[in-house]
């Protein structure tokens, strides 16, 4: 905070300045302190509320260089100056921002909140109420908290704002707000976080299934995320949506740093493409590369299937399924779908003479000879 001296009504006073503790967006029904910095802090302050429609009664009366606010209402928002209680020049004013007037708006990261070190990402702001302009906020790694950007809308267009290229300065927890014009010191509630990463900065790690990735349901699921740089916490994510974050416990054989991510008793939901990244508490808005994706399959116990046609398709050979009797040009029609349907091309409807096969999981075979035109089928 600086301090400055100037001419001011025939004399040289001290240029105050104005601060708000945590924070000039203040919710309402909270409070904020306002402080009044000077050289001389035992000096008096008397605080001024810009907008003379609105009468504040803690303001009246001479302070030291704290005065606090509130609980907050739609009546405390505004801009705001100090000055000595006798005669000084009055700081540069102050804004002080309620929210929680109106109802959150809704923030999404385009094209995903995971962001490569140099490429852009797209934070769109928009809401059913008709905000006439949507004020977009970043909070870092330092817990410092400033507005990014504003941007005025009309009717209930979104807004789109652009942050590029990312770099590790951009990474961090945005919000938005949404106000109207005719109350610019009145916002709504924030929406919900969302947390844009920096990928890429250093290298990926390695991700497997304990047991294999082919599981029956049922069965028990834990995913390890594992990698020689000396990460102190692991990420995993399922076809982007994030699952958690692990920290970073143990080594492996080849005394790699690794996590555990137990899922439980594997049911087909958990089946899906899963990737995982590393990061340090330092900094954790930086994250490694991606590892390879891990396709993982969880299986349930497999119904009798119905029979299946050999056909001269050989696309739809099922490889553990093709019968030793069938000819090398010839494949297995088998039905993954529901016992007893197939879908053949009309190319490929058999003939009278040709042979179906029934295969069941507990294995062996069951041959039948297929009906002739004009019988049921």
């Amino acid at each position: 905070i600086g301090f400055s001296r100037q001419e001011y009504g025939g004399g040289e006073y001290e240029k105050l300045s104005l601060s708000a503790w945590p924070s000039p967006v203040v919710p309402l029904g909270q409070t904020v302190t306002l402080q009044c910095h000077s050289h001389s802090p035992l000096k008096r302050f008397r605080l001024f509320k810009r907008d003379g429609k609105r009468h504040l009664p803690e303001l009246q009366g001479d302070h030291f260089n704290n005065f606090t606010l509130g609980p907050v209402t739609g009546e405390h928002a505004g801009s705001y100056t100090c000055s000595e209680a006798y005669w000084s020049a009055p700081s540069d004013p102050l804004q002080i921002v309620v929210s929680g007037v109106f109802k959150k708006p809704s923030i999404s990261a385009h094209p995903g909140p995971l962001v490569q070190q140099g490429q852009n990402v797209t934070l769109r702001c928009h809401s059913l109420v008709m905000f006439d302009k949507f004020i977009l906020h970043h909070e870092n790694s330092t817990g410092h908290f400033q507005r990014h950007g504003e941007m005025l809308t009309g009717g209930y267009a979104p807004a789109d704002f652009s942050i590029a290229p990312m770099t590790l300065a951009s990474a961090g927890t945005y919000r938005c707000y949404g106000s109207l014009r005719r109350s610019p010191y009145e916002w709504s509630a924030p929406s919900d976080p969302v947390d844009i990463m920096i990928t890429g900065l250093s290298k990926k790690p390695s991700l497997s299934a304990q047991g294999g990735s082919m599981v029956r349901s049922g069965e028990n699921v834990t995913l390890v995320c594992s990698s020689e740089s000396a990460f102190d916490q692991f990420h995993l994510l399922r076809e982007g949506v994030n699952l958690g974050r692990h920290l970073a416990g143990g080594q492996s054989p080849c005394r790699a740093l690794q996590a555990e991510f137990p899922l439980g008793p594997g049911t087909p939901a958990h089946s899906g493409v899963y990737r995982c990244y590393g990061s340090f508490t330092r900094s954790p808005y930086s994250w490694s590369n991606s590892s390879d994706p891990l396709f993982l399959s969880v299986t349930g116990e497999q119904p009798l299937p119905g029979p299946c046609f050999v056909v001269p398709v050989q696309t739809l050979c099922c490889p553990t399924l093709c019968h030793p009797e069938a000819s090398e040009r010839m494949s297995l029609a088998y039905s993954c779908l529901s016992p007893g349907i197939f879908f053949l091309p009309p190319s490929t409807i058999p003939s009278p003479g040709w042979r179906f096969y029934s295969v069941h999981s507990r294995g062996g075979t069951r041959s039948s000879a297929l009906p002739h035109q004009g019988s049921e089928r």
